[in-house]
């Protein structure tokens, strides 16, 4: 596990609207990621939209981002989940499926997608991540700000 963060950007967010899809699946965790991107988005200020959609598991994250993706109106998309390995190795399938989805998304649609989908061995290990000292939700919403801006100027 990465114990590194990128340097954050002060970015105003009100030119940028976003979409977040976020898994219900591990909801107490997922909860916890979208409030932080929610937070942080709005720290700076207010986008100029900010939609949020809820589905099931991080399997149908991807689905999600699509149906967004495809309405044309996001700066920027983000994937909110949780996937904790169980007694079977089906975390690596969902976690491999969405991330491999969310990148096709993003070539297709040439819209920046933050996969903020979180993987981890054990409970203890993704409560660090999300809830504890790294704050990946705070790193998703940076991602999304930084993503933003770079698409407003190149597009």
């Amino acid at each position: 596990m990465s114990t590194d963060s990128p340097s954050v950007q002060v970015i105003d967010p009100s030119p940028f609207t976003f979409g977040i899809v976020c898994a219900r699946f591990n909801e107490s965790l997922t909860q916890h990621l979208l409030d932080r991107v929610l937070e942080v988005l709005q720290e700076q200020g207010k986008p100029a939209d900010l939609v949020v959609e809820r589905v099931p598991g991080s399997h149908e994250v991807p689905g999600g981002l699509s149906l967004l993706a495809e309405s044309g109106r996001f700066s920027c998309l983000i994937g909110l989940g949780v996937v904790i390995k169980g007694s079977t190795s089906h975390h690596h399938l969902v976690a491999e499926s969405a991330g491999h989805a969310i990148q096709s998304l993003v070539i297709k649609h040439r819209l920046p997608i933050i996969n903020g989908i979180v993987v981890t061995d054990d409970l203890p290990t993704a409560q660090e991540r999300i809830t504890g000292s790294f704050d990946r939700g705070k790193e998703f919403a940076h991602a999304a700000l930084e993503m933003a801006s770079l698409r407003q100027r190149w597009t």
